[in-house]
């Protein structure tokens, strides 16, 4: 049984996207796996008409994909993919993030955005992936938002979305959640410093776990499964 996560007052579509985004991140959802948008619903508790629109949605942005009379399937990436992945986000955020250096609009933040920090040692501590993830996701979508350019905050969104099972699971799995943790806390002491460099160095060296990877999925599926005594 699929666990219902709890979420605040949104659309129906929204809240099943939600859900559907957090069991892809979790692995409950496999890539490669094809799944009816009549299941997922009945697993959920939740009507079939949003549950089918949130699985569109995910189509659109590369993480499913219609299998004719049979449902969605989860999509693979691949190693290539990975790099490609890689190579665009450094092209985009880098450059992104070193905007930001010394930004007023960071430095009105700068509570909220220790505050999420907090989460990542948390979550860290805890092993909890999606924990992590979800800190992730708000510390660097929530620093792009301060540009201005929602069209760039949701380019960047899919492309870290479509990477879900890479990255984080493979830190979780070498014991290195709480040294990206620091390297967190790290991104945010040079952004609020304004030292542009620092910035620069950091963020490429943060996305280079998606080059780095040599992993597929069964590869983590295998390696984050409880182990016998």
């Amino acid at each position: 049984m699929i666990e219902m996560l709890r979420f605040p007052p949104k659309t129906l579509r929204e809240q099943a996207l939600v859900e559907l985004r957090s069991l892809l991140v979790s692995g409950a959802l496999k890539p490669g796996e094809v799944y009816s948008a009549t299941a997922i619903a009945a697993e959920l508790e939740v009507s079939h008409g949003p549950v089918r629109e949130a699985m569109l949605s995910l189509v659109n942005d590369g993480m499913m994909e219609v299998v004719r009379n049979r449902g969605f399937r989860v999509v693979t990436i691949s190693r290539r993919d990975r790099e490609n992945i890689a190579e665009i986000r450094t092209l985009l955020e880098v450059p992104s993030m070193m905007k930001l250096a010394g930004s007023p609009r960071v430095r009105e933040r700068a509570d909220d955005f220790a505050a999420i920090v907090d989460k990542f040692f948390s979550a860290a501590k805890a092993e909890d992936i999606l924990a992590f993830f979800d800190a992730d996701r708000e510390f660097h979508l929530g620093l792009l938002a301060l540009l201005d350019n929602p069209r760039l905050t949701e380019y960047i969104g899919t492309l870290r979305d479509q990477t879900r099972q890479y990255g984080i699971y493979e830190l979780a799995v070498r014991g290195e959640l709480a040294a990206s943790a620091q390297d967190h806390r790290n991104i945010l002491d040079a952004l609020l410093a304004g030292d542009v460099d620092a910035v620069e160095r950091l963020m490429i060296g943060h996305l280079q776990y998606l080059r780095w990877s040599r992993w597929t999925f069964p590869d983590l599926e295998a390696a984050v499964e409880p182990r016998g005594e």
